[in-house]
Formats: structure tokens, C-alpha cells, sequence
């Protein structure tokens, strides 16, 4: 009865602590969502597609973006893309990337 109790309880703190862990990091669609408020604030409306994402390092993210945004003073959606890097889940910097097929977007040969 005693070793039941001790697996119980140490079965809750686990997954207490993993819990917390994984509330305390913001996800992928709060940072673009946040992203997205910075950088069109005066959207009627908007969407977003994830390209694609690449690991850096353990705590680095490269996220390749697509944009969709309404103006609010316009029907005509205007289309953008960009190139974002997350570190330990914040936005560290963004980059705009031409949408014309000319663009030379390739990863770096080492």
C-alpha cells in the first residue's frame, strides 16, 4: 500500500512539472500571431501558412512564412512573405523574402 502511494505521488510530480514546462513556453502560433500584430496594425483581417521550419541550434528556430493581410482601408489582399527566427520562443528578428520565383532562397553550403 505504501509503494502505491509513493508511485502516485511521484507520478503527480511529474507530471505537474511537465505540465508547467510546457505552459510556460509560447507556442509557434503565439509568436507569428504576435508578430502579425507588430507588423500590420491596421489589418481588417489576415492569415498566415508556416512553409516550413528549420532548427538552428537546440534553441533556434528559422520559420518560413506566408502572409495573407487585408487592409482595412482596401478590399485587395496583399500577400508577403517572410523568413522569422525564434530564439528560446521569443521572435528575434524577421526578414521579408520577394515572392517573384527569382528568388534565390537556398540554405548555406558549408
Amino acid at each position: 500500500m505504501r509503494m502505491k502511494r509513493v508511485f502516485l505521488l511521484c507520478l503527480c510530480a511529474v507530471l505537474w512539472a511537465s505540465a508547467t514546462a510546457q505552459a510556460s513556453v509560447p507556442d509557434l502560433s503565439h509568436v507569428i500571431e504576435g508578430f502579425m500584430a507588430k507588423q500590420f496594425p491596421e489589418a481588417r483581417s489576415h492569415f498566415w501558412v508556416v512553409n516550413g521550419t528549420e532548427w538552428q541550434a537546440e534553441n533556434e528556430m528559422v520559420v518560413d512564412l506566408n502572409t495573407v493581410v487585408v487592409p482595412r482601408a482596401s478590399q485587395t489582399p496583399t500577400e508577403s512573405r517572410f523568413l522569422l527566427l525564434i530564439v528560446e520562443g521569443k521572435l528575434a528578428a524577421a526578414q521579408s523574402i520577394p515572392l517573384d520565383n527569382g528568388a534565390d532562397c537556398q540554405q548555406e553550403q558549408a
